[in-house]
């Protein structure tokens, strides 16, 4: 199952507004003899391809699966039946699925004379497909918040520099953390301040997610390196904000406004509905602080560099937290060397409920 877990991470920013899944069928000996993942939307699902190399040898095998094998016609055919007509006699499942229109598929293997069972290794298996299990259980993308600061906590120098305070290292991992996500969002101050790019640069065959800028005045320049070809943008402004400066054909989503702020609920819930089940927010710290006070921020990736410079804006700012017994607490589930850098993730202890605003 833990080398399931592994192949299911190799369709990360490939399969939305699917799950990543990974599979490993063993024959009746226990030698493995056919393995396979979700490789993209639309495509044949991880317990097909693991079949496929299987051959025979599945029959009276094991297939370790990460998900619950689905139980329902879309694109695609039931796992479940491919797994029944393969001859496979045990199951082992990590996490159960969570989808009402998928779901059952256990129990129907079960109903058919299959040993099958979930939950083994079911941690490890949620903490791999944690965006799309986000998106279906709460109905909106999973949110990760990047960001790079000092060792004191730095963001930018008094003088508001900022580049380069992580390696270049560094910066190339944020390219993959990018690849894995169906989205990136920053707000109109990074855009004005940075003019960023946002695309995936130096890893091969990654899908470009989509650029997302939340520009509520539509500020941003018609030349701004966001609103070029080499990704798909989408511009989020105010119901009344005045787009006619901007180049034919960007791609807006006009939201209504409170005191001046866009509802983070609302824009992602209209996220969701366009298909996005993972979002990385790389803004700065003022629209870090409006998703922390939303209870909107699934995971942290905090890149730490081995720098001091004492003054300069925070990592985070506005999160509404006034006293320490208020703090969000955090787990950290993985901290390593980046180069001279250090990346730290982590993920808060306790899941808060949206607040709208």
């Amino acid at each position: 199952m833990r080398r399931a877990v592994a192949l299911a991470a190799r369709g990360l920013g490939s399969t939305s507004p699917n799950p990543v899944v990974g599979c490993v069928i063993t024959d009746a000996s226990g030698t493995v003899v056919g393995e396979g993942w979700h490789e993209r939307a639309g495509g044949p699902h991880a317990e097909v391809h693991a079949l496929r190399r299987a051959g025979a040898a599945a029959r009276g095998g094991t297939a370790y699966v990460t998900l619950e094998p689905c139980d329902h016609t879309g694109r695609t055919g039931p796992c479940t039946r491919a797994l029944l007509e393969a001859g496979v006699t045990r199951v082992r499942y990590a996490v159960s699925d969570p989808d009402p229109q998928a779901a059952g598929g256990g129990a129907t293997l079960r109903a058919a004379g299959i040993d099958a069972e979930g939950g083994l290794l079911a941690e490890e298996a949620e903490a791999g497909n944690a965006a799309w299990l986000t998106s279906v259980r709460l109905g909106r993308p999973h949110v990760t918040w990047k960001y790079a600061a000092t060792l004191d906590g730095r963001s930018a120098a008094a003088d508001g520099s900022s580049r380069w305070i992580t390696s270049a290292e560094s910066r190339a991992d944020v390219h993959r953390l990018r690849a894995e996500c169906d989205a990136v969002l920053v707000g109109g101050g990074t855009l004005r301040e940075d003019d960023p790019h946002l695309a995936v640069r130096g890893v091969d065959g990654a899908t470009q997610p989509l650029r997302i800028a939340l520009d509520t005045r539509a500020g941003l320049r018609p030349t701004a390196r966001i609103l070029d070809d080499a990704a798909p943008t989408l511009l989020v402004v105010g119901e009344d904000a005045d787009t006619g400066h901007l180049p034919e054909g960007v791609e807006l989503l006009r939201v209504p406004l409170h005191d001046g702020r866009v509802a983070i609920p609302g824009l992602l819930e209209r996220l969701h509905a366009r298909g996005l089940r993972s979002l990385l927010l790389e803004g700065g710290p003022t629209l870090a602080g409006a998703f922390l006070r939303a209870g909107a921020v699934d995971r942290v990736v905090g890149y730490l560099a081995p720098a001091l410079l004492g003054a300069g804006p925070a990592a985070l700012a506005g999160a509404g937290i006034e006293n320490v017994s208020d703090a969000l607490r955090l787990d950290i589930t993985e901290a390593v060397r980046i180069g001279p850098d250090l990346r730290i993730t982590a993920v808060p202890t306790v899941r808060t409920p949206l607040k709208e605003h």
